[in-house]
């Protein structure tokens, strides 16, 4: 009976090591949040962030995980310094008095092993609205170049910048935004 109960532990104790929680910190040279939206309906315009940090813990036995994502706004990045600066004003981003958006997960959804979506909180100037962000790819695998374990993926949402407090010029520049967040993820 010893032996049995001892064997059982030990199976124990040897799943527990296997099921438990990863953490991945995100790779700011190959994690890019972007953004697009109609420009009076002549183009859609695609810009970008150039700094973001954050983890991502995922546990694949438990079907769980977390996502923690920080964007430095005065990083934006929409191909003309003019612009740059139009966008982080007080209509639009107000990066003097919000230098950062974040986004916080609630639940991480999967379907197999692989992550389908992730349901959270995104705020942006001060305001957190409830965002789920679409996954349409997700990979884990040993990285290459680094010989460590790294995830990646994309996801998507779409957002409405009136609801953020940066609405102006709506309708005429889309007040519909599509955020894509391509992310790179290295294994602590």
């Amino acid at each position: 009976m010893i032996k049995q109960l001892v064997a059982v532990a030990i199976a124990a104790s040897s799943f527990a090591a296997v099921a438990a929680p990863e953490t991945y910190v995100m790779d700011g040279s190959h994690t890019f949040p972007r953004f697009s939206y109609s420009h009076f309906g002549y183009s859609t315009q695609l810009s970008h962030f150039d700094k973001t940090s954050g983890k991502i813990v995922i546990d694949k036995a438990a079907k769980s995980g977390s996502v923690d994502v920080t964007i430095d706004m005065k990083s934006v990045n929409t191909g003309s310094a003019l612009f740059n600066g139009h966008i982080q004003g007080e209509d639009f981003l107000d990066t003097a008095k919000f230098p950062t958006a974040t986004y916080k997960s609630t639940k991480v959804n999967f379907d197999g092993d692989k992550v389908v979506s992730v349901d959270g909180n995104l705020t942006i100037k001060g305001i957190t609205k409830p965002v789920t962000l679409s996954v349409t790819s997700f990979q884990c695998m040993p990285h290459p170049m680094l010989k460590k374990d790294a995830c990646g993926a994309n996801a998507t949402a779409v957002i409405k910048r009136s609801e953020f407090n940066a609405g102006k010029y709506a309708p005429y520049v889309g007040d519909d935004v599509t955020l894509t967040i391509a992310v790179e993820a290295i294994k602590e």
